[in-house]
């Protein structure tokens, strides 16, 4: 499985989330499996976003799609994305 990380600033909240929520890229037809949305509990302007894929072509798909995005929109601030793969999952 690979994740797509997402981190960004996002003062208003509640306007990034509209947008996130209008989802412009289509998550469920681009192959992500699986998101979550964090705020550190200090800083809750700061967001992190996990989109799970699949495979590695299609989380490289939505991460330039995600770079067009961004030269267009005005929610979030500074945004930053990596490809990551999971090697090792646990349960305690």
């Amino acid at each position: 499985m690979y994740v797509l990380r997402v981190e960004l600033a996002a003062p208003d909240y509640a306007a990034w989330k509209r947008a996130f929520d209008g989802d412009p890229l289509g998550r469920g037809a681009v192959g992500v499996r699986r998101y979550r949305v964090m705020r550190p509990v200090e800083d809750p302007a700061r967001i992190m976003i996990d989109l799970d894929f699949g495979d590695l072509e299609r989380a490289e798909a939505v991460l330039a799609r995600l770079r067009e995005l961004w030269a267009r929109v005005t929610a979030a601030a500074g945004p930053e994305a990596e490809i990551t793969e999971v090697v090792e999952t646990g349960r305690h």
